[in-house]
């Protein structure tokens, strides 16, 4: 078989092969788009509290982290976005004098939880995905994404748009699982894959969304592999902070 047999057996007006390949890849990523936007539908009410008892509570001290990390060089004023911001918990970190704090999310229900909490009022919503930033040319001073970037249908391309829209000198920081220590790894792995989803089904209902989650966390690139996808991306300084062993990460880059 030929490999324009492969793609579609179409020919233009021209007699050459049309490469349907494109729009199959199309359709795909729109279809993990409305997946993914209805598994953040679906854990929208529960989602924060499915995430204390799933890390113990450790997700909290990693995004405390992140503030720790960034708030030296954010003094006042700026625009900070966070990015897949969901409810508004590391938003809500970031908050300071005069300083202009958005939270760009795709999923209105994740969102509209976020709004009602305590600090909502002081905080900027904006529907958006990764991939297709509603935001100007370099117009943020800091741009935070925690735990969202491996739920963007391509990676490069959400880099890019971030990229776009820092200012020169503009920092990026990524707080997203990775890949454990190895003597940590097989016990993570078992915790994950049969833990998780249990607790899914028993406290949000849906085994079927966490068993997503999860399946994102082990398909998404390790410590190494992200860091060469941000310099790839056009990102200067570009680093990473191991916390617990690995399991998570924080990645930090700039724009140039």
């Amino acid at each position: 078989m030929t490999n324009d047999a492969r793609i579609g057996e179409g020919r233009d007006r021209r007699g050459h092969a049309i490469d349907h390949s494109f729009g199959a890849e199309a359709v795909e990523t729109q279809e993990r788009r409305e997946r993914i936007r209805a598994v953040f539908q679906a854990v929208a009410p529960r989602y924060d509290l499915m995430n204390d008892l799933m890390s113990f509570g450790i997700h909290r001290l990693w995004k405390r982290v992140l503030a720790r990390r960034v708030q030296g060089g954010l003094g006042r004023g700026g625009r900070v976005v966070d990015l897949a911001g969901g409810t508004g918990d590391v938003a809500r970190l970031l908050l300071g004098p005069g300083r202009e704090v958005i939270v760009c999310d795709p999923s209105p229900a994740m969102m509209a939880v976020g709004r009602r909490r305590p600090g909502g009022e002081s905080i900027q919503w904006l529907e958006g995905e990764a991939e297709h930033l509603p935001l100007a040319d370099a117009s943020v001073d800091l741009l935070t994404l925690s735990f969202g970037l491996r739920n963007a249908t391509q990676v490069s391309q959400a880099l890019q748009e971030v990229r776009r829209v820092l200012r020169p000198g503009g920092r990026f920081v990524c707080l997203e699982f990775s890949r454990p220590q190895p003597w940590l790894a097989p016990m993570y792995d078992l915790y994950s894959r049969w833990v998780i989803p249990r607790l899914g089904a028993a406290v949000a209902g849906e085994p079927a969304a966490y068993r997503y989650l999860i399946e994102s966390i082990r398909r998404f690139p390790d410590q190494r592999e992200l860091a060469g996808l941000m310099q790839t991306a056009g990102f200067s300084r570009v680093s990473w902070e191991n916390l617990s062993f690995g399991i998570a990460c924080l990645h930090f880059g700039s724009r140039p």
